[in-house]
């Protein structure tokens, strides 16, 4: 297993937690020199709030945990794509390396649909996606399979 899959394992458990929570199950942890320093998962329907995303939250968590809002040599770990409004916070907030599981082909603003990632900016994210796709997709596909049934 690699190292990013190792994470991902971990930001699936939150996905779960998500679900279990009636939220889309996305979860998402960011990681400072091997250390997890924050973990969250979506609570758009338990906050009734547009933007209480998993990312947007786990980078909050991440700038208390750190002291800054500036999240230098810190990598994102998510399970779905990131969206226009959380790949826009990740280059705001200066994160060296975002990974994703599942690709978002109606939302996804880091290849999907668009690319925030590439545009111009005063700071560039690397980024890899696909990581555990299958396990990632699998996890949001039964959610809404469920969801449709009830």
């Amino acid at each position: 297993m690699t190292t990013a899959e190792k994470y991902m394992k971990i930001a699936i458990e939150l996905a779960k937690e998500a679900a279990e929570n009636d939220e889309v199950p996305v979860g998402a942890i960011v990681v400072k020199n091997g250390e997890i320093i924050a973990k969250a998962f979506n609570q758009k329907e338990t906050q009734n709030c547009a933007t209480r995303h998993a990312e947007i939250i786990a980078l909050e968590n991440a700038s208390k945990a750190v002291g800054n809002w500036w999240l230098e040599d810190c990598e994102l770990f998510v399970t779905l794509e990131p969206c226009t409004m959380c790949a826009g916070a990740m280059v705001l907030s200066r994160i060296e390396k975002l990974y994703f599981g599942a690709y978002d082909e109606k939302t996804g603003a880091v290849g999907s649909v668009t690319n925030v990632l590439e545009q111009k900016s005063n700071h560039k994210i690397e980024y890899e996606g696909g990581v555990l796709q299958d396990e990632c997709s699998k996890l949001l596909s039964d959610f809404f399979k469920a969801k449709r049934k009830n």
